[in-house]
């Protein structure tokens, strides 16, 4: 493991930002609001009191009193402490509406004067407590906030309960925080419940995810962790706040990090806080943990064959104890906690950990277990220990854990002699790359740079550069410097320009967004690759041409793809992401064949998953949500866009494409408020990565979502913006982001329809060369709208009959469902019965919300009309029924051109026709009619 030691001293920002934990406050918020009380429980650390102090501060606004105590284990013998926290400094401002008795029972309670105790003044005590709370909201809504709850001494928490369980309806709230264990045997709250009112609702603070973890370091300022060492600081704290920032900490003050293989450092703080029982441990059964710590799965067959005789005991003892966790039915010996295992490895001597591995490695049976504790066991260079690691790397590598396989092959390296076949530098460009593999980033650029700062072999120094280029993700702008260097260590080799060029093709896309020098690229990539027999490149080189070529709509790209699945071929680049199969998968689902298409994305993305291929996975699985999105399996599409979104926020690969797709499919089945955020952040991402290959199909999805809102002007400059990007891309299969319908429709709904209808053509040409049907179904759909909108109902009405018909027989079932909802819109301007059922029917087969709930709407309402009514209104077109009625409110030419975001030259030749169709010759003339309609 690597810990860059360039970032910044961490800036100490509040402590109680709330992070992660949306839903838990929602329904918190949500029962104090409503005049309930809230008891926040979970383990020490958890962030309990940072939740507490939020809540608090947003119901304090609401209310008059707000009581507060917040007790200490060391306090918790001194009775009525926590009462005259809550009540010392309010009590004389009802003190002369207690009875006398009450009174005196309290002021001794709360002074200390007259020793008044619960046996002797008990009932008086408890309706003064029970008096003072309900006097305090006779005058406003009281808040009682209340941490640690464990440590209140027990005559308070008898108190507060009494008066609790009989409140009633008076406006007293109860905020509590407790500390309850990570796993309670039982409901282990509930006896602390009885302190508060019968209505509370006990809100569970789970452990944070590993992407709230890194959000929370980050949060703190340590901003440079790789991920690699993120996803340990998260398995080692359990999830748990505090001591995920404990672990983070002496990361950054630690001078020399974990090598690879060992656990993280634990701080004192840390060991003290979890170790604080090993003091009864004996010493054979703290050295029987210590192996148990070492190994991966330690069980105590294990333990006996790494010469732990009694380890069954000694486990007994540690169990007995809360170190370990018992499960009858499983017999792997499991601490209680995470970080048990990691300070118990933290507090053993360099000698101890040695001799811990050294027994494990003949006694685990799984081959990489045993090489891996034989390297941790083994100090300097051994080849012996080296080829072992590299075998148990290889294995690792087939089973699916390139993870495992880069620890282990750095390991390797360090155990590699210099002058060794192979040398510590390929094993260390082997480990990076499977650290690519496994979508750790970070990691593998580190190795990389390691290998640059001493490598001298240009082969060596080629490979590393590719990986820091990799690394880069789509942000491929930012390693611009990289090319050169590479291209002069690569000199004349055939074999390691490929390497470069390949790159190369993929900056001109991604940065320039020159397609054709894309392609001329690819082409000689395949060629350099062809010369230097490197087969695996070429079928790279050949995939990227042949996904150019489709982008392009270039008359040559069936051909490349068909070389690209030319045997013989290369097992990992067949379900690489960039390997023919996904360019096979792109192609398909671009000509219409969406059961081919589902059939080829699932059999690849079972392999990856099964090779532990972390970046395809992402792009996979984002690749599947998009044909079941197209086939109108909108609940399943968002289930999967919503999966593929959190693997690439955890591993920071590709989140501007997977949150492009995701609000796709929000838009779809789920919230519009949600597909609008996620299409802002991924044209955001893609901006700033300098992606303008992304950028576009960023574009095209802002601009679906706030066609799905009811935004069209939105629609409008969003998807102007693609078409102009699109343009200068290259970018001619209109199937590639399939944004034309909507752009033509936003265009009608916004009043130009003459763009609209040049969108339609444009495109439509294209379509036709390509045989994109299901894109030509959509245009018909778009042109029906633009007939619509001139008057043409009839025309409009079959054409949209049919656009739905072929959408159907195509497997477009959302689309489909959109070309319903027209034509029963178009009814409405009709006279005559109207229905929407059929839309509803189909946007209900598809689970599309977004879109179902408009229907409901416009089921209810009917859709929005001008104001201007009887015959006039029959035979004017949408746009013309607006403007007519902005006229009669008075509106200047430029002024209905900026209230429905036309032009003031649009608005002229609306009301050109306008007068034509109602037989006038003004805008006077307008308004006399619409007077002459309301006086009739």
């Amino acid at each position: 493991m690597t810990v860059r030691r360039d970032f910044r001293e961490p800036a100490r920002p509040r402590s109680d930002v709330v992070i992660g934990r949306e839903e838990l406050m929602a329904g918190a918020r949500a029962q104090l609001v409503g005049g309930g009380s809230v008891l926040v429980h979970g383990p020490a650390g958890i962030g309990k009191s940072t939740v507490l102090r939020a809540l608090a501060a947003e119901c304090a606004e609401g209310v008059r009193t707000v009581l507060r105590c917040s007790a200490t284990e060391s306090e918790s013998h001194l009775p009525f402490l926590a009462l005259a926290d809550l009540l010392g400094l309010v009590v004389d401002e009802v003190a002369s509406q207690l009875p006398t008795p009450q009174r005196t029972a309290l002021e001794s309670a709360l002074t200390g004067r007259g020793e008044s105790t619960l046996q002797r003044d008990g009932l008086a005590l408890r309706l003064a407590v029970l008096s003072t709370l309900r006097a305090l909201a006779a005058r406003g809504p009281v808040l009682i906030v209340a941490d640690d709850l464990q440590w209140l001494d027990p005559a308070s928490t008898e108190l507060l309960g009494f008066a609790a369980r009989r409140l009633g309806d008076t406006p007293v709230r109860m905020l509590c925080a407790v500390r309850t264990q990570t796993e309670p045997h039982g409901q282990e709250h509930d006896r602390y419940l009885r302190a508060a009112p019968p209505d509370t609702l006990a809100v569970r603070v789970n452990p944070f995810s590993r992407a709230q973890v890194a959000q929370l370091l980050d949060h703190r300022g340590y901003t440079d962790l790789p991920r690699s060492t993120v996803r340990d600081i998260h398995r080692t704290s359990g999830g748990n706040p505090l001591f995920a920032l404990e672990l983070g900490r002496a990361l950054f003050e630690s001078t020399t990090p974990p090598s690879p293989g060992e656990p993280l450092p634990v701080p004192t703080s840390l060991r003290t806080l979890v170790l604080n029982r090993l003091g009864a441990l004996s010493p054979e059964a703290r050295r029987t943990l210590l192996v148990a710590s070492a190994g991966a799965r330690p069980t105590p067959a294990l333990l006996r064959a790494a010469g732990r005789e009694n380890a069954e005991a000694e486990t007994a003892q540690a169990a007995a104890l809360g170190l370990l966790v018992t499960e009858r039915d499983a017999p792997v010996v499991r601490f209680a906690h995470p970080l048990i295992s990691a300070a118990l490895y933290a507090e053993a001597s360099a000698q101890e950990r040695r001799a811990a591995h050294a027994a494990l490695s003949t006694a685990a049976s799984d081959p990489i277990e045993r090489a891996r504790h034989l390297a941790l066991a083994t100090t300097g260079r051994d080849p012996q220990v080296a080829d072992r690691l590299g075998e148990a790397a290889a294995a690792a590598r087939d089973r699916g854990a390139p993870s495992v396989a880069a620890e282990l092959g750095l390991l390797a390296a360090r155990h590699t002699p210099v002058d060794a076949v192979p040398g510590p530098h390929e094993r260390r460009l082997q480990a990076a790359a499977d650290a690519l593999t496994a979508g750790e980033t970070d990691f593998a650029r580190d190795i990389a740079h390691e290998v640059l700062d001493h490598a001298t072999d240009p082969s060596d120094r080629v490979r590393a550069w590719m990986i820091v280029i990799d690394a880069a993700g789509h942000a491929m702008a930012e390693v611009d410097a990289v090319f050169p260097q590479a291209l002069a260590d690569a000199g004349d080799d055939p074999g390691l320009l490929t390497l470069v060029h390949y790159q190369l093709a993929w900056r001109a896309v991604l940065v320039e967004g020159d397609f054709d020098r894309a392609r001329e690229e690819g082409a000689l990539a395949a060629d350099l690759a062809a010369r230097a027999g490197d087969r695996r490149n070429e079928l790279l080189a050949l995939a990227f041409q042949a996904q150019t070529e489709t982008l392009m709509g270039h008359p040559n790209a069936p051909a490349t793809i068909k070389r690209a699945l030319k045997e013989p071929q290369d097992p990992r680049v067949a379900c690489d992401h960039n390997g023919a199969g996904a360019v096979r998968f792109r192609w398909l689902i671009m000509s219409d064949q969406l059961g081919e298409a589902r059939k080829t994305i699932s059999a690849l993305l079972r392999e990856v998953r099964r090779r532990g291929m972390v970046e395809a996975e992402v792009h996979f699985l984002r690749g599947l949500a998009e044909t079941e999105l197209r086939a109108g399996h909108c609940g399943r599409a968002l289930d999967l866009a919503r999966e593929s979104l959190r693997l690439a926020r955890d591993t920071g690969i590709g989140e501007a494409a997977s949150a492009m797709l995701t609000s796709l499919a929000e838009a779809a089945g789920g919230e519009v408020d949600r597909a609008l955020a996620l299409a802002r952040e991924a044209v955001a991402r893609a901006e700033e990565d300098g992606d303008v290959l992304y950028l576009s199909r960023a574009l095209a999805a802002l601009g679906h979502a706030e066609l799905v809102a009811g935004d069209a002007s939105g629609t409008v400059r969003s998807l102007r913006r693609v078409r102009e990007l699109e343009a200068g891309l290259g970018i001619v299969d209109p199937a590639r982001g399939r944004w034309h319908g909507d752009l033509a429709e936003a265009l009608v709904a916004v009043g130009e329809p003459a763009e609209a209808q040049d969108v339609i053509d444009d495109t439509r040409t294209r379509a036709l060369r390509l045989g994109r049907e299901s894109v030509l179904a959509v245009l018909d759909r778009a042109e029906a709208l633009v007939r619509a909108a001139r008057g043409e109902t009839d025309t409009a009405a079959r054409q949209l009959a049919s656009a739905q018909d072929r959408l159907a027989k195509l497997g477009y079932g959302l689309e489909e469902a959109r070309a319903a909802y027209a034509l029963a819109g178009l009814r409405t301007q009709r006279p005559g019965p109207t229905s929407y059922d059929e839309a509803a029917r189909l946007f209900r087969r598809c689970r599309a919300m977004p879109w179902l709930r408009q229907v409901e709407t416009a089921m209810v309402t009917g859709p929005a009309r001008p104001s201007l009514a009887g015959a006039a209104l029959d035979i004017l077109a949408a746009t013309e029924r607006q403007v007519a009625a902005l006229v009669m409110e008075g509106a200047t030419n430029r002024e209905i051109a900026a209230r429905l975001f036309i032009s003031v030259k649009t608005v002229e030749a609306t009301l050109t026709r306008v007068y034509r169709k109602l037989g006038i010759r003004s805008r006077v003339d307008i308004v006399r009619l619409a007077a002459g309609h309301r006086s009739g």
